[in-house]
């Protein structure tokens, strides 16, 4: 996968944590929100990571008037054969770029819950299963609100992580504008790995040993969460589940055979910051969910 992380670095200049995510989510198996402002590479990241996996990849575009079966299919009828045959949506790709999600309705939004969730999508009562490896990386804007629909906790909760890629830095601009005088460097990806392989490195995850003391102290954050005064809503076991995976992932990707308490909090933020809810007075105060959840973490016991 290094050679993954250094390939999308070419592209997405000067944002290594974000790849390093991206990655971790990929080899979890998990969803990912990019919450950023427009023009930032959020669709080039995506495009670059499905070219890199050497998978199918499939763009929507999220508007008010859309549709569910415009993104899971619907069954059309044949007007010469008389018979119904199911015309697969965009949803049927390996990596799905769900753009500008929270434009479209709370139904069409939840077309996508079923398959985030369960790998397959049901149309007309019958299962369709979705490609494997699957990931969906949707966007928002968050500063533009006028005919959006703010995405529920529920859907929320279906994401591994909530991004935010941010603008880069003078000397970053500078190689970007440089890299694109003449050519794009999209182009010039090569393909490293394959879907086979990609869910061989989820199974080896999976297997990555985590002891006790570790996982005791990722749920003593998670329940710590869940009595802070400052948080109306805490994590949930779902939250505690994908902390737990993500920190596999990410000892995989630096290549270590176990988790370390350093896994644990170095993705909380990214992990749990969107499956809290911020109390009205800790809002109005200009307390965000970052600064809880970092004073939060500093007061739990790290184990030895």
């Amino acid at each position: 996968m290094s050679a993954a992380q250094s390939a999308l670095g070419r592209v997405i200049r000067g944002k290594p944590q974000v790849i390093e995510r991206l990655l971790v989510a990929v080899l979890a198996g998990g969803h990912v929100l990019l919450e950023d402002v427009p023009g930032v590479g959020k669709t080039t990241l995506a495009k670059a990571l499905a070219r890199v996996l050497a998978v199918s990849f499939a763009r929507v575009q999220f508007t008010p008037d859309m549709l569910p079966s415009d993104i899971l299919g619907a069954e059309l009828l044949d007007p010469k054969a008389g018979t119904l045959s199911f015309h697969r949506g965009p949803v049927f790709a390996s990596v799905v770029l769900a753009d500008e999600i929270n434009r479209a309705s709370p139904r069409t939004q939840a077309a996508l819950l079923e398959a985030m969730n369960e790998g397959h999508v049901t149309i007309d009562g019958k299962p369709h299963a979705l490609p494997m490896p699957f990931l969906v990386l949707a966007t928002q804007n968050p500063i533009e609100f006028q005919g959006t629909y703010p995405l529920p906790e529920a859907q929320l909760d279906r994401f591994l992580f909530r991004l935010v890629v941010g603008h880069p830095s003078l000397e970053d601009e500078l190689e970007i504008l440089a890299d694109r005088r003449t050519a794009e460097p999209l182009d010039s990806l090569e393909p490293l790995l394959d879907g086979a392989t990609v869910l061989a490195l989820q199974a080896s995850v999976r297997a990555v040993p985590v002891k006790e003391a570790v996982v005791r102290y990722l749920l003593e954050i998670v329940q710590a969460t869940r009595r802070h005064p400052e948080l109306a809503l805490g994590v949930s076991t779902r939250g505690a589940l994908a902390l737990h995976r993500a920190s596999q992932a990410r000892a995989f990707l630096e290549g270590r055979a176990f988790v370390s308490p350093d896994d644990v909090q170095a993705l909380v933020e990214a992990t749990l910051a969107h499956r809290v809810i911020p109390t009205e007075g800790s809002r109005f105060g200009g307390r965000t969910t970052a600064a809880l959840l970092a004073e939060l973490v500093a007061r739990v016991p790290v184990p030895r």
